[in-house]
């Protein structure tokens, strides 16, 4: 069975096929066209230029995923319906209608945070390793969510930002600092570049919420301490590289230490087996790095998974695998007839949902 999966939730253009073989997913093509230099000069994304990229991108991606593959053999098609930026996710919609249509396919929804989870599973049979309960941290530039997993399909919000998403705050901070955009990526490398032995500033950032009783979070108030502080030094420290690495490194741990501590606690509250990881900041080396450390040093006996970098940034690889997993909830073309069952669903009831909810 082949699945050919789009993603369009924000900047990225993504086209994957993957083919389910003897109980594996094996991923025959992934192409991502970025739009990062596109954005990186206004400090985030634009929704409408963002769709004008997709909407030229689209056919071009296409062309390159079944560049080796015959698109007749195509049995599903997964795409991005929400959450995200809503004149994106019309683009990968509305390309895949025409899509199924042409090929007469069906089409499966698909929700981007779950996608983002099930990046962990694209060996198809991870599932089998007994991780369930499971509190999964998705942490990227528009989320930061809490959610208790029964299984593939049963979720529970559990706990979510009240403003600002870790990803942003990374990205604000490093439009503050003048580090340029995407601001994780950025603080992450001036972060690598400093040495301990020049670490004399030291600026202390807050840890919001880290203490309340909940599992919610909140960014914003550290962004804004940033700022405060960097109004508050001279022009010669503001334009010192060392203050800059400092005040890197102390957003960098302030949002890390906040991260793991919720997460470790609603491990620990419900009794979980797993702690899985999903989203464009968990590609963050030093958070992967401290999750195992801290898991290791309370002796949890918790299985932890976090998927390689390349899947944890938005592609359409993470799309296809949750098509593969929820193969029952198809669309179908129009041109079928009535007689394919009571359950005929028709794909142009698919619409996207920018806040769609898991």
């Amino acid at each position: 069975m082949y699945i050919l999966g789009i993603d369009t939730s924000c900047d990225d253009t993504s086209i994957a096929i993957l083919e389910i073989k003897n109980l594996k997913l094996e991923i025959l093509s992934n192409v991502v066209s970025s739009q990062v230099k596109l954005h990186a000069k206004y400090g985030g994304v634009y929704p409408f230029l963002a769709k004008r990229e997709h909407q030229k991108n689209l056919p071009v991606v296409l062309k390159k995923t079944t560049k080796n593959i015959d698109i007749s053999k195509i049995d599903l098609i997964g795409v991005t319906i929400g959450p995200g930026l809503e004149p994106c996710l019309w683009q990968g919609i509305n390309f895949a209608k025409d899509l199924a249509e042409k090929l007469n396919k069906p089409i499966v929804p698909v929700n981007h945070i779950e996608a983002h989870i099930l990046a962990n599973f694209l060996d198809y049979q991870t599932r089998q390793r007994n991780l369930f309960p499971a509190i999964c941290l998705v942490v990227s530039g528009g989320h930061t969510q809490l959610i208790l997993m029964r299984d593939i399909g049963k979720y529970r919000l559990i706990g979510e930002t009240r403003d600002d998403a870790a990803g942003e705050c990374f990205d604000k901070v490093a439009r503050i600092l003048g580090l340029g955009y995407p601001g994780g990526p950025a603080i992450a490398v001036t972060v690598a570049n400093l040495k301990p032995k020049t670490y004399n500033l030291k600026p202390k950032l807050p840890r919001p919420m880290i203490y309340q009783k909940n599992y919610d979070f909140s960014f914003s108030g550290l962004k804004t301490a940033v700022l405060y502080d960097f109004r508050s030094r001279s022009q010669k420290i503001k334009k010192s590289k060392i203050y800059i690495q400092e005040m890197a490194a102390e957003v960098q741990q302030a949002i890390i230490d906040v991260l793991i501590y919720k997460t470790i606690k609603a491990a620990k509250d419900f009794r979980v087996k797993s702690i899985i990881l999903g989203g464009g900041v968990a590609a963050n080396d030093e958070l992967r790095r401290q999750f195992a450390l801290n898991l290791k040093s309370e002796i949890l006996n918790l299985k932890f998974l976090v998927p390689p970098k390349i899947f944890c940034t938005d592609n359409a690889a993470m799309v296809a695998a949750t098509a593969c997993f929820h193969q029952e909830d198809y669309y179908l073309p129009t041109t079928l007839p009535p007689s394919a069952g009571p359950y005929l669903k028709n794909w142009q009831k698919i619409k996207a949902n920018a806040s769609l909810r898991i």
